[in-house]
């Protein structure tokens, strides 16, 4: 049975609060700034009761976007080696206009204003990852926190589209004035260049390395962990060999000194004394998986060094030239 209750809401203005109590159900009660719409969701949800339909939308409905992301950091982000880049993209939406909104009441329009103002100050591949995880909430929230009810509003907004790979590889004497710049610049840097050449491994895999994975008897250097979560042997050549001699061994068993925010901006540097431009850390994993190809190697050996799950992944990071394809077919 319905009751609405008249009340003074915001301003003195008058609202109504209607009430549901019915057997087997627990207490439904919602405000309206009309009777009319107090009515109506009342028919609406004694309906649903009707035909034993009706999910509670209570905690969907008291539930803001905010404290989602709190719970969706303890229990699904924490689990995750990416957890930190997850922290960084949940903060953007703490920050958002609708992070105070409830679960239940954001809508495609809301998300699609965020995005468009999103896009005026970040890439759309930075966009599209927010929207990712916002999406994975609303699923996590209506798959495993009881809110059944709670549809998923990502899914009604355009979400910007991104190219899926870059060409950039190194080019002319580009290789031959990082080494020199790196080599002014001093420092780690100058040996992680050629390693990311030589290796395609990885900027976080480089960054984790320790010396007791590396067998320099079989020239195999083991990555226990690595973004897809299979651990991979990686083998070595005669260059890459000779990064590691000419490293001093540290007493903490890392390889590297350098986290992997660090590489990244010490490349930047680099790039810029070298007069490199258009290029970034991780398009040195383009250009050593590209010529792992150009020595003959087939898409199955190339995918067991680089790590790639899958060949479409594998052809994302590889870029042929055709000027260097000429003396392969004769």
């Amino acid at each position: 049975m319905a009751s609405f209750i008249p009340r003074k809401g915001p301003a003195g203005k008058r609202v109504w609060q209607a009430h549901i109590r019915r057997r087997g159900y627990s207490a439904q009660v919602r405000t309206f700034d009309s009777k009319a719409k107090a009515e109506a969701w009342t028919r609406k949800i004694e309906s649903e009761m009707d035909r034993g339909e009706f999910v509670s939308r209570t905690e969907a409905e008291s539930t803001s976007l905010s404290e989602a992301l709190e719970r969706y950091g303890r229990e699904v982000s924490a689990k995750k080696r990416g957890h930190a880049a997850e922290a960084s993209v949940a903060s953007a939406w703490r920050q958002s206009a609708i992070a105070s909104r409830p679960l239940a009441g954001i809508r495609g329009h809301d998300l699609a204003k965020v995005r468009d103002a999103w896009l005026g100050e970040a890439t759309p591949a930075t966009v599209r990852n927010r929207f990712a995880l916002l999406s994975h909430l609303y699923n996590i929230a209506r798959q495993e926190w009881g809110m059944a009810s709670l549809g998923n509003p990502v899914r009604d907004v355009r979400i910007p589209r991104t190219a899926n790979a870059r060409s950039r590889r190194l080019v002319e004497d580009e290789e031959s004035r990082l080494i020199e710049a790196a080599k002014t610049y001093g420092g780690e840097i100058q040996h992680l260049i050629p390693w990311a050449i030589e290796t395609a491994m990885r900027r976080g895999e480089i960054a984790a390395m320790r010396w007791e994975h590396a067998d320099r008897k079989v020239r195999v250097l083991l990555v226990p962990e690595t973004k897809t979560g299979t651990r991979r042997r990686v083998p070595l050549s005669s260059r890459a060999l000779q990064v590691l001699d000419d490293l001093p061994r540290r007493l903490d068993g890392a390889v590297w000194s350098m986290r992997p925010d660090s590489i990244s901006q010490a490349f930047e540097r680099i790039c810029a004394t070298a007069g490199v431009e258009g290029l970034t850390f991780h398009d040195l994993r383009h250009e050593a998986t590209s010529r792992l190809f150009e020595k003959g190697l087939n898409p199955m050996q190339v995918a067991a060094i680089t790590g790639h799950k899958t060949l479409q992944m594998l052809k994302r990071y590889t870029h042929l030239r055709a000027e260097d394809l000429v003396e392969l077919i004769g």
